[in-house]
């Protein structure tokens, strides 16, 4: 009989085999952002949300000019133009300011008004204007895009007092946007700390605390925003009357979220791996913390980034009436006051900008929400 080789076959020869990473092994941060980034809305959502903070953190350099210097009431806006005087194409953009031309108006006899083709105003970036401190701390007077000689310009127009738009948009975004995440912040504390306590202990706890919490959810909210706000001396300082107001939306918007934390708190308290916990002896405080409280927090992302444009609205509508910001401060509410008037909104068109800049925060966090929403639980 032969006797047999004990070496192995031979391997047929092809490449190197590459192990693929396992999609096991992945976070679930990473799933989320894998699943976000499919969701164009979403993404588009975080990008506007990026650009909203990076506009309320630097809005002194953002801002092409002074939100308190004052020009030409109800001023039209100044659109950059690409075009001299005789209609032929430059490549520098230019304003030009309305100035009294030499004709008159035929039923008025008074001097037409009109763009003064013979004095532009040349734009440009990293421009000097008027100073600022960036942060409260840096002296610096560079702007991020205005007139190269410093005149003023109003790309939004300016309102019955000559202030330009534009600018006390942009500062107006820091004052809304630290109400709203202030706001949001202290009803996210409150409410997940409250529905996370009642919806794991139970019981009689639970019983009392779900009644109080209705009877917080029972209030007419703006009626009692309208009552709380006016309790305030009007004379009191701007920061002590910002702070009641943040106190007050904060006071009547944690019942909600703390109703629904309860309610996945509820679910959570009865998974297997939470029941094991209890059996094996782990304290309350680790169960909530280290079982229940990670689950929950997937839904309370959601919730806040779909609570920040309630708030938003909230502080331009109670701005509007005037319960919501004082002066010397800007917000979005404060500078829609302008526009109590329909005659002043025929006229004045321009004066409704602010509104924009309110859209495009409520379509940011929307959008984001939603798609962190479609990331979480895509089922």
């Amino acid at each position: 009989m032969l006797a047999r080789d004990p070496s192995p076959p031979p391997l047929p020869a092809e490449g190197p085999i590459v192990a693929k990473p396992a999609r096991g092994n992945e976070s679930y941060i990473a799933l989320v952002w894998r699943r976000l980034k499919r969701s164009w809305t979403g993404m588009a959502g975080l990008w506007l949300v990026v650009l909203l903070l990076v506009m309320a953190v630097f809005a002194e350099f953002l801002a092409p000019m002074d939100p308190k210097a004052t020009d030409v009431g109800f001023a039209p806006p100044q659109l950059p133009s690409f075009h001299d005087k005789d209609g032929n194409f430059v490549a520098r953009p230019r304003v030009y300011a309305l100035a009294d031309s030499a004709d008159l108006d035929p039923v008025t006899f008074q001097p037409v008004v009109g763009p003064d083709y013979d004095h532009p105003r040349l734009l440009g970036f990293f421009t000097e204007g008027a100073p600022y401190k960036l942060f409260g701390l840096i002296p610096a007077n560079r702007h991020f895009f205005a007139s190269m000689d410093g005149q003023p310009v109003h790309f939004l127009g300016t309102d019955k007092f000559g202030r330009d738009v534009l600018s006390r948009a942009i500062h107006g975004s820091r004052v809304s946007l630290m109400i709203a995440l202030t706001v949001v912040f202290i009803i996210t504390v409150i409410g997940t700390t409250v529905g996370t306590v009642s919806g794991y202990f139970g019981g009689r706890f639970d019983i009392w605390m779900q009644r109080f919490v209705e009877l917080v959810l029972a209030f007419p909210q703006l009626p009692l925003y309208l009552a709380l706000t006016t309790l305030i001396p009007v004379t009191a300082p701007t920061n002590v009357f910002l702070a009641f107001v943040i106190i007050v939306m904060s006071a009547l918007g944690w019942a909600q979220m703390s109703r629904e934390v309860r309610g996945k708190t509820l679910a959570l308290a009865r998974i297997e791996y939470v029941r094991a916990a209890m059996a094996v002896g782990a304290t309350d405080r680790r169960i909530i913390l280290q079982h229940i409280l990670p689950n929950v927090m997937s839904h309370v992302i959601v919730a806040v980034t779909l609570a920040i444009p309630t708030v938003v609205l909230l502080e331009c509508f109670l701005g509007f009436l005037g319960f919501a910001v004082k002066p010397p401060l800007i917000s979005w509410g404060l500078m829609l006051q302008d526009t109590a008037t329909y005659s002043v909104i025929g006229t004045y068109p321009w004066i409704l900008s602010p509104v924009g800049f309110v859209l495009a925060t409520v379509f940011a966090f929307n959008a984001l929400g939603d798609g962190l929403r479609d990331a979480v639980d895509p089922y």
